[in-house]
């Protein structure tokens, strides 16, 4: 048992301590943390931003914000590409390319399938046969037309744009 006078003492010294030195203790972490995140994004800026944007990619108004922050440092971010992207945000050469998933409606599976598709049997070679090609998955019509007005079916992102006609040539 401890006597009331040194329990007494004992809280007293902890009152004390818990008014500056959790504070202290909370702005150490923080600047460590700073510090740590400021040497990432100054060093290995492609990694740094394409892990910030998957971060938020749920987040329209904060991928905005970070979409806008690469470009105003040098960082291209390269549109949707069916035959190119994949499920998140991924580096591309010095650019990140857009990833599939922060694209509205489309759920994680459906994904997976045109991925596992595109890795088993190649490419897309034209729009009519990526349709064919999904036929029997999870890939709906909500899931297409979000990719389709994103851009992902362009020429410009394709890895043979001659020979993979866009939805604009298709309308």
């Amino acid at each position: 048992e401890i006597p009331e006078k040194a329990a007494r003492e004992i809280f007293e010294f902890m009152a004390t301590f818990a008014r500056y030195g959790f504070n202290k203790s909370h702005s150490t972490c923080y600047a460590i943390l700073a510090y740590q995140t400021a040497y990432l994004k100054a060093h290995y800026p492609l990694p740094y931003m394409t892990s910030l944007l998957n971060s938020v990619k749920d987040d329209e108004k904060k991928l905005i914000e970070y979409i806008q922050a690469c470009r105003e440092s040098g960082i291209e971010i390269l549109p949707p590409s069916i035959n190119k992207s994949e499920l998140h945000f991924a580096i591309e050469g010095k650019a990140i390319r857009f990833g599939l998933l922060a694209i509205k409606s489309a759920g994680k599976i459906a994904l997976d399938e045109i991925l596992l598709e595109r890795q088993e049997n190649g490419s897309f070679t034209n729009f009519a046969q990526f349709i064919k090609r999904s036929k029997g998955t999870k890939v709906n019509k909500k899931v297409i037309e979000n990719r389709v007005k994103a851009g992902a079916f362009d020429n410009r992102n394709t890895t043979n744009p001659r020979h993979f006609p866009g939805i604009q040539d298709l309308i």
